[in-house]
């Protein structure tokens, strides 16, 4: 029987192909995970049919493949799957996702998603239109007695059908590029758009040839020869781990999977199966990368999959925000491979999977710490930020993880919420029954002030991470009756309120005396003297910025909205301690200059404890101390 037809796709489209020229242009490399992922449906269904009876002729290698000719300028995707009836062509490519062109035009005439447009359409296959000035397709059908039938179309709207000249079971569709897609045929590029969105397909994807050496006998004496032969060249891995059971696989079919994926990074710390098939469907791997506090740099490293097929590493909407630093893929058929982002936000799907994994994580941390908390302790400089940042961001998480959240010390100290409140209610509690928590965040530059906290026997935490500062407001939000206090806030005796202070042996006229010497000695505005009565053995001068000021100021320039406190000038305390021998001395100078001499140098050694001591002012402190010596 000859076939020949010709017609228009449909009355109403004849600014479809404008469009999806105009709009996807950005995105045309889709254009072959498009067909590829049709290759690889028909392929599969031809397998299905087989498998339930409907098809008994020989079903062959299962196979799609890619072809380049760069003299023609044509690209062919092939398959073996199948095939297409004429009947078949016109209702699955001239008459699919057309019923509704005129909306189609009007909704999307000004749309930026191309795969919104796609998506929503079904226009998988004419995304080809992208880069092609002429489509055809050659398919014969797997049904008994079905004719090779041909389709062509040069973009516009007019098709013509006619006797085909395949003849094997399956579809060719063959792509004349046009002028401006030339790059398409370069090898180089097709393989690297294959590798980012077939990689995991579960169809092999035949690329071109490449050279293999195999056994040739042996040469005269005995030794074995080799010969170079021509093979396919399969680009894909059609059963990735996430496919198989966990049950099925070892520790290193996991690192080498997390090596394929990224192939310069370090061994993971650990990772979470996950494969859930109700109320939606999912697999996928993820893992702990080691962070080493950078995450700002981590983000973006779980790909998202549908059925295989690589859709995009943008997950924001499907894996909760602090998930962002895991490393990984997930697979869900429930999510389109045409996916958007308003999709995204939007499907009820995508909200449990979320909650799903938030909860999955949650699992596998507590069950690490149960199992193994050593272990857990010495993975905790890495998991810990990652964990903090979910408390942070996430109430749901924050709940499980005050269970397996550790708080570490400068003694590298690890314990529980619970454990740490235990250990140091005696000490460091006010006399107003507050708990007070004191933390540094550059241990070697606050060394002095922890000294003296700890000669209090007072605990000092190590909050030094990027999210601490959030992690310490939080703690305060959810403890009871417990504050924070940075250990370089206050003098160690001040730091925590307990009615406890030195009686200073200093007379009211001879404070008075000391303070003017020392507003005299420093120069820089905003510096508040007073006089307080410390243990003699503590400095006999510490500058501190009051803890509420400088948790503001740190959090405008976090970019927090603190716009108030981050123009505010600097504001410190200058504590001088009334019963050091050094302000005996002073008091005990006649000469004002050797006074103003000795509280200078006292205070400058305040300032550079703390790092404050910079420029002309550091060389004249230097210089100062070599006369003085």
């Amino acid at each position: 029987m000859s076939i020949e037809e010709k017609g228009t796709i449909s009355i109403h489209t004849e600014n479809i192909f404008p469009i999806i020229k105009k709009f996807l242009y950005s995105d045309n490399e889709i254009f072959l995970r498009e067909l590829v992922s049709n290759a690889v449906d028909a392929v599969q269904k031809i397998k299905r049919l087989a498998a339930l009876g409907q098809y008994s002729g020989e079903l062959g290698n299962p196979l799609v493949e890619v072809a380049v000719d760069k003299d023609a300028k044509t690209i062919t995707i092939s398959d073996n799957g199948l095939g297409m009836t004429a009947d078949e062509i016109k209702k699955y490519i001239n008459q699919v996702a057309f019923s509704g062109a005129s909306e189609f035009v009007e909704k999307f005439k000004d749309a930026k998603d191309a795969n919104e447009i796609i998506g929503k359409f079904g226009l998988g296959f004419y995304s080809a239109f992208m880069v092609a000035d002429l489509v055809e397709i050659q398919t014969l059908s797997y049904q008994d007695g079905a004719e090779p039938a041909r389709w062509v179309c040069d973009g516009s709207t007019s098709f013509e059908i006619t006797d085909g000249n395949k003849t094997t079971r399956g579809t060719d569709i063959i792509l004349h590029i046009n002028a401006e897609s030339e790059e398409f045929l370069e090898n180089h590029k097709l393989e690297e758009i294959l590798d980012k969105y077939g990689k995991f397909l579960p169809v092999p994807i035949k690329f071109g040839t490449k050279t293999e050496q195999e056994p040739d006998g042996e040469d005269e004496e005995g030794k074995p020869k080799t010969k170079s032969v021509e093979v396919d060249n399969i680009i894909n891995t059609t059963n990735p781990i996430w496919t198989k059971a966990p049950a099925d696989l070892s520790d290193e079919d996991y690192l080498s999977f997390y090596k394929q994926l990224y192939p310069f990074s370090e061994d993971p710390l650990f990772w979470i199966h996950l494969n859930v098939d109700y109320p939606f469907n999912l697999t996928g791997v993820l893992y702990f990368p080691k962070l080493k506090n950078d995450y700002e740099f981590q983000r973006n490293k779980i790909k998202l999959f549908s059925r295989q097929v690589f859709i995009t590493d943008e997950v924001k909407d499907i894996v909760p925000e602090f998930l962002m630093l895991l490393h990984g893929v997930i697979d869900s058929p429930d999510i389109p491979l045409n996916v958007s982002r308003s999709f995204l936000q939007a499907d009820s799907n995508v909200k449990k999977i979320n909650s799903y994994i938030t909860k999955k994580v949650a699992d596998k941390l507590q069950e690490l710490f149960n199992k193994d908390r050593k272990s857990y302790e010495e993975k905790w400089g890495d998991i810990g930020l990652f964990v903090k940042y979910g408390m942070v961001s996430e109430e749901k998480f924050y709940d499980k993880a005050k269970d397996f959240a550790l708080l570490t010390n400068t003694k590298e100290e690890h314990y529980t919420l619970d454990e740490y409140r235990d250990k140091i209610k005696d000490i460091q509690t006010d006399k107003n029954g507050q708990l007070v928590y004191i933390y540094a965040n550059d241990p070697a530059k606050q060394d002095s002030f922890i000294q003296s906290a700890n000669k209090k026997d007072y605990d000092v935490l190590l909050m030094n991470s990027p999210i601490d500062n959030h992690f310490v407001s939080q703690l305060e939000q959810k403890l009871e009756k417990t504050s924070l206090k940075r250990v370089d806030s206050s003098v160690a005796s001040q730091l925590i309120d307990k009615d406890e202070n030195h009686e200073s042996v200093l007379s009211e006229d001879q404070s008075k005396q000391v303070k003017e010497i020392f507003e005299k000695a420093i120069t820089r505005p905003g510096y508040n003297v007073e006089i307080v009565g410390l243990n003699p053995e503590e400095l006999p001068v510490t500058v501190t910025m009051d803890e509420f000021m400088r948790r503001m100021k740190d959090m405008a320039a976090m970019g927090g909205g603190m716009g108030f406190y981050g123009n505010m000038p600097d504001s410190y305390k200058v504590a001088i301690n009334g019963n050091h021998k050094l302000i005996g001395k002073i008091l005990a100078s006649d000469k004002s200059e050797d006074q103003a001499l000795l509280a200078k140098q006292a205070v400058d050694l305040a300032l550079l404890a703390q790092g404050m001591l910079t420029g002309a002012e550091l060389t004249e402190f230097v210089s100062r101390s070599v006369a003085l010596i």
